[in-house]
């Protein structure tokens, strides 16, 4: 089993700056990738970006250029940092881990992006 505690959200300004932590606990050896994903209220959850073990990296289109995904292996954590935030990147932030053929998920951090 892997657990996964994300912390970091909160309420910023648009053009601000949040960083998000995701910490991985339990058997977290052989993770295979951890992305984050997103889900705004009435929307379906979307993937935001996803870091492999090799360190391959992908991005939603958008957030390309102002999220950056990364990860800390002797801490077991990974991070996403989110610049020049818009309304629109308001949403509940979760991330995901695959490890083996299973995979697992945070409960979530709030993320609330004022005009």
């Amino acid at each position: 089993q892997v657990q996964l505690k994300e912390s970091g959200g909160g309420l910023v300004q648009a053009g601000g700056s949040l960083r998000l932590s995701c910490a991985a606990s339990g058997i977290t050896f052989s993770i295979n990738a951890i992305g984050w994903y997103r889900q705004a209220p009435g929307k379906q959850r979307e993937l935001v970006a996803l870091i492999s073990s090799g360190g391959t990296i992908n991005y939603a289109d958008s957030v390309r250029g102002r999220f950056t995904i990364s990860k800390d292996n002797t801490k077991n954590t990974a991070y996403l940092q989110m610049n020049s935030l818009k309304p629109e990147d308001t949403a509940v932030y979760y991330c995901r881990a695959f490890r083996s053929l299973m995979d697992y998920w945070g409960q979530g951090t709030q993320v609330t992006v004022s005009t």
